[in-house]
């Protein structure tokens, strides 16, 4: 099976694919002169509320909520690059034994988007039978949606996948990613991967959680 590196190399590499796409981009939002810190379980029990009526976030933030040691890690918020501070685990890992799965991303230089970034392998283009979703809240204005990660482009390599923009509202916004995505990575052509990859998919036992400003 294709072993994916550690997550602080996963998270790296996205900071500084970011930072890059910052600069590429051009003049952005400055960032506020201080961190924000927020009272990270508050904020995820506000997100449970905001998830009331969807069964499966439900689910999903009070299994985080049941970790509040994880929950603590959101206490100050990322910035530039916005990986979430607390990581997904799913019943796949990382194909160590493990069950660390990957992050949440807020990107912030082609429109405001949530993404997520894990293994192994890659994205697999077709995600039929699977479905990612964020909810997020904005605590400044209290503004909040639930939203479906979909765009993701197997050429050139891609190993996000992606909402498409989102307009949360100025200001600090909590998040957590739940749900299931399909991976793949290269095999030999043969009758049981006769398109040269083989599948796996991953379903979120623990959402990745954190806070990011827009």
């Amino acid at each position: 099976m294709h072993r994916v590196g550690s997550l602080r190399r996963l998270t790296l590499a996205v900071a500084a694919l970011a930072a890059g796409a910052f600069t590429l981009a051009g003049p952005v939002a400055s960032a506020p002169e201080a961190t924000p810190v927020i009272d990270p379980i508050a904020a995820a029990q506000r997100l449970r509320a905001v998830a009331t009526g969807n069964p499966d976030a439900v689910a999903a933030l009070d299994r985080l909520l049941a970790d509040t040691a994880a929950i603590a890690k959101a206490g100050e918020v990322a910035l530039p690059a916005q990986p979430f501070q607390v990581p997904a685990q799913s019943d796949i890992g990382r194909g160590d034994g493990g069950s660390l799965y990957g992050n949440g991303i807020a990107f912030g230089y082609d429109g405001f988007r949530f993404a997520f970034f894990g293994g192994p392998g890659t994205i697999a283009p077709n995600q039929n039978d699977a479905r990612l979703e964020v909810v997020w809240l904005n605590l400044a204005t209290g503004e909040s949606g639930t939203n479906q990660l979909t765009e993701h482009q197997d050429i050139p390599v891609d190993t996000t996948i992606r909402t498409a923009k989102l307009n949360t509202g100025a200001g600090t916004v909590v998040a957590a990613i739940y749900g299931s995505l399909w991976h793949r990575w290269p095999m030999p052509v043969s009758a049981e991967h006769p398109d040269g990859f083989a599948y796996q998919r991953g379903n979120v036992l623990m959402p990745t959680f954190g806070a990011v400003y827009n």
